[in-house]
């Protein structure tokens, strides 16, 4: 079970929004559509969250790259809305570099049920593919009143612990 949400930052503090993300394909959509809830060009935050495996927060701040943040890319990518945050660049990997199938994995990130492939063995397994744990710009709430390392530690509900921080969580539990 997903939940997705956008905080967008405005004169009057924090606006929160349920959002479906269906219809978005690429992490540059995402984007988009980050930057239409706010037409001012204010920080607006999408964040992901599926129960309790794993969070990721994009931050977009006007027309800048998105900066993203994923809490455990290998849980992450055996899901659809993770993959949108698992950019090739995210990941430090040339386009097209990846050896391994994400499709083709099992629930358990293993490679045809083999689990050596998922201890990232010296043939390239999984592990090399997509890192077991964190991985983005876990300062990217810095300025919010979230440190990276505040970020790092976070777990079980860990949106409304960030929507907290940023003083949020009454209109971010409105949309949930």
């Amino acid at each position: 079970m997903y939940f997705t949400a956008l905080l967008a930052r405005t004169e009057d503090g924090w606006e929160a929004s349920d959002t479906e993300l269906d219809d978005v394909e690429t992490l540059s959509d995402l984007a988009d559509l980050a930057r239409e809830a706010s037409p001012d060009e204010d920080t607006v935050l999408v964040l992901i969250e599926q129960e309790d495996a794993w969070f990721g927060v994009v931050r977009v701040d006007g027309e800048e790259d998105p900066r993203v943040f994923v809490s455990n890319a290998s849980v992450a990518a055996r899901s659809s809305y993770g993959e949108l945050l698992l950019t090739d660049e995210l990941l430090g990997r040339e386009p097209g570099e990846d050896d391994t199938d994400l499709d083709a994995l099992d629930l358990d990130g293993t490679e045809d049920g083999d689990p050596e492939d998922a201890a990232g063995d010296e043939d390239g397994g999984t592990a090399e593919a997509v890192p077991n744990g964190p991985v983005g710009d876990s300062a990217l709430l810095d300025d919010l009143g979230v440190s990276a390392k505040e970020l790092l530690a976070l777990e079980g509900d860990a949106l409304s612990e960030i929507a907290d921080a940023l003083g949020a969580s009454e209109i971010l539990e409105a949309v949930r």
